[in-house]
């Protein structure tokens, strides 16, 4: 009698370590299933942070092209200056040659 007795409580207490061990279990895998939630997030806020970073070097390129093609049409107008004044020039020595009478007063 006795002896059952102390059975039925040792396998009462097994069961209450066993539901306890079980509880640990589950609240290990929250905390796991918690982790991955927090690296998602993480690696989704990286993903984030990258296409920021993305798009602002997308603008930086945009940006230097631009600057390139500002100075590409300053270099060309300069260029067309320098034609505009050699056009210029080259008329005033044909006027003096055509002209020599003129040019001598």
């Amino acid at each position: 009698m006795i002896e059952v007795k102390i059975g039925t409580r040792d396998v009462e207490r097994e069961r209450e370590r066993e539901r306890e061990r079980e509880r640990e279990r589950e609240r290990e895998r929250e905390r796991e299933r918690e982790r991955e939630r927090e690296r998602e997030r993480e690696r989704g806020r990286g993903r984030e942070r990258e296409s920021v970073r993305a798009r602002e070097r997308e603008r930086e390129r945009e940006r230097e092209r631009e600057r390139e093609r500002e100075r590409r049409e300053r270099e060309r107008e300069r260029e067309r200056e320098r034609e505009r004044e050699r056009e210029r020039e080259s008329e005033r020595e044909t006027r003096t040659h055509i002209h020599p009478f003129f040019s001598r007063r």
